[in-house]
């Protein structure tokens, strides 16, 4: 009888001890992925690509990204840090084309930077693999801040993630001037993808 209320014991203090291990691993999963999470984009890995429709044929060019640095709460879902481009960067291939952009259209040598400041993230940052998010913050062109809510794919590994993101600025109702001449009607937006590896850094508070 000694030996089977011995045993019983033993047997419940294991339990206890497994139940303890499994709470304590649970509470440091749900830690971890309340925790802020922060990656900085290289320049260098980091690539924006832009297209203008115009009546004759689509014209493709490329901005250089300056810094950036984003940083998101997965308990809150607020996000911060920001993403800057180099106006002055700006280029199509075309010289003369190119100088009007950047004269009469971007005034680049005046507003030298086009920041996108995060503010916000909505859906689910897998720690492994695909995942698809929305990213809204402000888009500042020339100056000016417009709302936006930019899609995210994300194809998240153990050290690094790497984020595609396509959106569409209506620059025309933005208050940019028209670049249509005679006879060449360009339309009044532009589609901006962006291609960008980010590495971990240490987070700050996602709402600065």
């Amino acid at each position: 009888m000694l030996k089977q209320i011995t045993r019983r014991v033993k047997i419940a203090r294991l339990h206890g001890a497994r139940t303890a291990l499994l709470l304590s691993l649970a509470a440091c999963t749900l830690r971890l992925s309340a925790a802020e999470m922060a990656w900085t984009f290289e320049p260098p890995q980091c690539q924006v690509h832009w297209t203008l429709d115009t009546a004759l044929h689509q014209v493709h060019g490329t901005f250089r990204l300056k810094s950036g640095r984003i940083v998101v709460d997965p308990a809150s879902g607020k996000a911060g840090g920001a993403l800057i481009v180099d106006a002055t960067s700006g280029e199509s291939g075309n010289e003369s084309r190119d100088k009007r952009m950047h004269t009469s259209i971007l005034e680049s040598q005046k507003y030298t930077e086009i920041v996108f400041t995060p503010d916000r993230i909505e859906g689910t940052l897998a720690p492994q693999g695909s995942s698809t998010l929305q990213l809204h913050g402000r888009f500042r062109l020339m100056n000016a801040e417009h709302e936006m809510t930019v899609p995210v794919k994300v194809d998240a590994q153990a050290n690094q993630i790497a984020a595609v993101a396509k959106f569409t600025v209506p620059y025309i109702r933005w208050g940019l001037k028209n670049p249509s001449v005679l006879f060449l009607h360009v339309s009044d937006h532009v589609d901006i993808e962006i291609q960008g590896v980010g590495h971990p850094a240490a987070p700050l508070n996602a709402s600065r």
